[in-house]
């Protein structure tokens, strides 16, 4: 009989890892200990002192180390704790051993009912007679704290009030999930889950969880959690209609100050869908554009209303919607630019011969904003992230240099979120991409232009110096190249 009690205890084996390890020659005894922490290594007095204000290597091993002690510190601090609630005061008959990676050893007596009444692996391992005693070690441990936790949590009868009273949130929760599905603890994995429904998660955390359960693979159980975050299959079919309705919505808003925070707040947002990322769902080009053009005819219209002279239009109110009408295109552009398919927009902008025409006869303290429009465009295009034929660009600068000229004074001085610099960069790089006669065309217009208005002109000496270059030092002929490649055929000899 002996012998076989004997065996029936060996067979408590392997749960996590190395896992439940039986140890016959462990004494039965119901005090809890901590095994000692190893003891530091103190330098000898005769070893030379550093420098008060230099931190040595032996200074910082020893930091290292006095932190490390104090963590210990207070990890034995809270399984101290833990050890003295009423559940494993009451002693069993199964001696539970809980080791730590760090070498940190718990011991505890439990109930083997309630191990193998909470948990299918405790019942498959411990299924033997009742006078037999068992001494079963969990080695190699992650974090024995929590080890120990979800012994106590197998004895409590309202498992959510305990996991309430803990206060570690999410990640505490989370190890004790890991713990109760390794042991399958089902009632432990069940309140676990009912929990992190619950509660709000940070960012770091939710990805947290998805790893977690992923990992776990218990799905099946964590629907309701995963819930949050799981997409419905429609949304995918919807998006764009969702994309619409928010922009649409930030166009014709009432308040400028949430307005504005919500331009950025959506151009944040559409910036983190990376084109390249084929499982994101993102705007569409087909509503961008959408979008454009009806920004286009809402500019339109309130040109013509404003050049018009109908005497019962408020005027006020006119330029006012000239100025959000640009701004709206501006910000469309601005993400369209973003998402590298600005390509068309040029075109669009180039081809608009009757805005330019109304844009002329606005008051300059109300359209500055239109030309902001051109201005961006040429920024994209001296960078490189807008890439369209040279005849579009020419197209680009006849429609709207003159009123890019016009505005620049008041460009800078109205508005802060215009850098001059920028925008004399990108205009430079713009007029540089044209052939050398076009370049010569706009550039001796600019240096008329630059002669009477002064500041109020962009800067482009650059452009207007490079261009010298081209045209007068260091002058490119693209000749044709007569000579002739000459091939002979011969027998190779045999």
């Amino acid at each position: 009989m002996g012998g076989e009690s004997g065996l029936k205890s060996r067979e408590v084996s392997a749960m996590i890892k190395q896992g439940f390890i039986p140890d016959p020659t462990l004494s039965f005894s119901p005090s809890r200990t901590f095994s000692p922490p190893p003891s530091s290594t103190r330098p000898s007095p005769t070893q030379p002192q550093a420098h008060p204000h230099t931190q040595t290597l032996f200074d910082m091993m020893s930091e290292e180390h006095k932190f490390s002690d104090d963590k210990r510190r207070k990890a034995q601090d809270r399984l101290s704790k833990l050890l003295r609630e009423p559940a494993l005061l009451e002693g069993g008959d199964v001696r539970l051993t809980v080791v730590g990676r760090d070498g940190l050893r718990v011991s505890m007596e439990v109930r083997k009912s309630v191990l193998a009444e909470k948990s299918r692996f405790f019942a498959e391992k411990l299924r033997c007679d009742g006078a037999v005693s068992h001494s079963v070690e969990i080695s190699d441990c992650d974090d024995v704290e929590v080890y120990v936790e979800a012994v106590v949590l197998m004895h409590c009868e309202d498992l959510k009030a305990r996991l309430r009273s803990m206060g570690d949130g999410v990640p505490k929760v989370l190890s004790l999930l890991k713990v109760s599905a390794a042991i399958m603890f089902d009632l432990g994995v069940m309140s676990c889950l009912e929990y992190l429904e619950s509660i709000p998660w940070s960012e770091d955390e939710q990805e947290e969880v998805i790893s977690q359960l992923e990992h776990l693979q218990i799905h099946d159980s964590a629907v309701e959690v995963l819930q949050r975050v799981s997409s419905d299959p429609s949304t995918a079919d919807r998006a764009d209609d969702i994309f619409l309705n928010l922009i649409s919505g930030v166009l014709q808003a009432k308040d400028d100050k949430a307005r504005r925070e919500m331009k950025a707040l959506l151009s944040k947002l559409l910036k983190e869908n990376a084109p390249n990322d084929s499982s994101r769902l993102d705007v569409s080009k087909d509503t961008l554009y959408h979008l454009c053009h009806k920004c286009i005819s809402s500019l339109l219209l309130c040109l013509s209303e404003a050049t018009g002279g109908d005497e019962r239009l408020d005027r006020g109110v006119v330029m006012s919607d000239i100025t959000r009408e640009a701004d709206n295109i501006q910000w469309i552009v601005d993400i369209l630019i973003g998402k590298k398919i600005g390509e068309e927009f040029v075109e669009i902008w180039a081809e608009q011969k009757e805005l330019a025409a109304l844009h002329s006869k606005v008051p300059t303290v109300y359209r500055h904003e239109i030309s902001r429009i051109t201005a961006q465009l040429c920024i994209g295009i001296g960078r490189g992230h807008i890439l369209v034929p040279k005849e579009t660009r020419f197209s680009l600068l006849s429609t709207w240099l003159e009123a890019l000229y016009e505005d620049f004074g008041w460009m800078r001085r109205a508005s802060r979120a215009v850098d001059r610099k920028l925008v004399e960069d990108g205009l430079s790089q713009t007029i540089l991409t044209l052939p050398l006669l076009q370049q010569q065309a706009v550039l001796l217009n600019w240096f008329d232009r630059f002669l009477n208005k002064g500041d109020d002109c962009p800067n482009i000496q650059k452009a207007f110096e490079i261009w010298w270059r081209r045209a007068f030092i260091r002058q490119y002929s693209a000749e044709p190249d007569n000579s002739q490649l000459q091939i002979t055929l011969s027998d190779y000899p045999s």
